[in-house]
């Protein structure tokens, strides 16, 4: 793929990506002219140019930075996901996304709030599951009884 064939897509600046990052039932950002970014994976960082190889990454739970020239630097927690590069289109779906300003803010409110809701997705899930294995048991004793 050649840049010219990126290039034509109708993006903010030519040879910039576009940034989507998207959450489970909504959209949490566009940007138009991202012209770097990183992001964590289990293996570690790793950033992107508008020209890299296209590529598939999952992501850990960590930060997410991207540049803009008109924002510049942005900072995103995000919740584990995916990432698709496809030309000059980087889309990003993670469970739970937080924008800051301060890294180290961002990196204390993932360990709180992305941990919490952890615990309480696994005491729902824990309680759900006792409350089905208590429905079939009645339901087997009906049936035998």
């Amino acid at each position: 793929m050649t840049a010219q064939a990126h290039g034509s897509s109708g993006e903010a600046g030519a040879g910039l990506m576009r940034l989507t990052i998207l959450l489970p039932y909504q959209i949490f950002a566009q940007e138009n002219s991202v012209s770097r970014m990183v992001a964590e994976t289990p293996e570690g960082s790793f950033g992107l140019l508008p020209h890299r190889l296209d590529c598939v990454a999952p992501l850990s739970r960590g930060i997410l930075i991207y540049h803009t020239d008109a924002a510049g630097e942005i900072l995103v927690a995000v919740d584990g996901g995916v990432l698709v590069k496809s030309g000059l289109s980087v889309q990003v779906s993670v469970r739970r996304a937080m924008g800051g300003t301060d890294i180290s803010q961002l990196r204390a409110a993932i360990e709180r709030e992305f941990r919490a809701q952890d615990e309480e997705d696994y005491t729902a899930r824990t309680t759900m599951a006792r409350l089905e294995m208590g429905f079939l048991r009645r339901f087997a004793s009906l049936r035998h009884g």
